[in-house]
């Protein structure tokens, strides 16, 4: 089912005017902008809780809080897993002025990590500078929802610094003159925490997020609905997320755990392992995850360019669930590392929704 043009915006003005307060995204495979597709189907289906199992951005668990729903967020990357504690399953708490100044405060001991291994090849001196103190700020401070939203909004200033908000690249080419590129990394951590700051608000339910391998994920029988958009496997690109945003993601850990591969120009760590990388993995993937959420009504958002493809996928949620009703939407990625790419008719795909009852 195709879903006509009258989808294109959301018609509840209360939901509209919040979703208006989710800060904004470059994320690769971000649903912010198929919001209202998502919404219509959504609205169709009675639940009160929703799993949103693979959250990347924090659009759709976002959207779902502002549809009143009791919402439990989930992602593999730390750096996701902040911003959806900090503007989903926060109801109330934002850093105060004073709070923005003790996070700018010069930290009595930074640690020179940062400084030490990416020397001129994301920000300059001085912004590593910049990046240790208030890295070392934060991590003293009690972990919680204020917390997640300083490190959200220090990964919004640096995406919003660097340009085309990726790390996969060293030097500062791609330099094509956005105000973003003129502001200082300061400034936009500043800006950063009025957006999030801005998106907290209390819907009544209660919510939590997970930064987790979703199968590891506990109390699989609690959800009414999980939403699932699991990384594309896709023959036109890659889905490794964590060679993308591989310093972000260390930044919010400060690189625990994560071995630098001193070898790489861009000073990557090994790609986080899961079912969904890769064809000869994938179908098993979304096995598991059907018979692990059985119970529940799954929704599963997917991309006509996707491995499997429509037929195929169709077909698994169909082995679990007795109803699969499948939606369509027209989208056009705008997300892309050559200027070339950027707005082609190569970008251009059908985004499905299966809804498996």
């Amino acid at each position: 089912m195709t879903l006509p043009n009258k989808y294109t915006k959301i018609q509840d003005e209360k939901i509209k005017t919040q979703l208006a307060n989710f800060p904004s995204t470059r994320y690769m495979g971000s649903k912010q902008a198929i919001l209202p597709f998502i919404y219509e189907v959504l609205s169709d289906i009675k639940f009160t809780t929703a799993l949103d199992a693979f959250s990347g951005s924090g659009a759709v668990s976002y959207l779902l809080k502002s549809m009143g729903k009791s919402v439990f967020s989930n992602d593999f990357l730390r750096f996701c897993y902040h911003s959806a504690n900090a503007s989903v399953a926060n109801n109330h708490q934002k850093l105060t002025s004073s709070d923005i100044e003790y996070l700018l405060h010069k930290h009595p001991s930074p640690k020179s990590f940062i400084i030490d291994t990416f020397s001129n090849l994301y920000f300059s001196k001085e912004e590593n500078v910049f990046l240790e103190n208030i890295s070392a700020n934060i991590r003293d401070m009690k972990k919680g929802f204020k917390q997640s939203i300083a490190y959200a909004a220090l990964t919004r200033a640096c995406l919003r610094r660097r340009p085309r908000g990726l790390f996969t690249y060293t030097g500062f080419r791609y330099d094509d003159g956005r105000r973003d590129l003129r502001i200082s990394i300061e400034d936009h951590f500043r800006d950063a925490v009025k957006l999030f700051n801005d998106a907290v608000f209390d819907n009544k339910q209660h919510h939590r997020a997970y930064n987790s391998d979703i199968f590891n994920l506990p109390n699989n029988n609690q959800y009414d609905l999980v939403y699932i958009d699991t990384p594309y496997v896709s023959p036109l690109s890659d889905n490794d997320y964590t060679r993308r945003y591989h310093f972000v993601e260390g930044l919010v850990r400060y690189w625990d755990g994560l071995e630098v591969l001193e070898e790489t120009k861009t000073k990557k760590f090994n790609r986080i392992k899961s079912l969904f990388d890769s064809k000869s993995t994938v179908y098993d993937g979304f096995s598991k995850l059907f018979d692990q959420y059985r119970d529940s009504i799954i929704v599963v958002s997917y991309s006509s360019n996707g491995i499997p493809n429509k037929f195929e996928l169709q077909s698994l949620l169909s082995q679990y669930k007795k109803k699969v009703r499948v939606y369509e939407a027209n989208h056009l990625y705008s997300f892309g590392t050559h200027a070339h790419k950027v707005g082609t008719n190569k970008n251009s795909v059908l985004e499905y929704l299966f809804v498996g009852r």
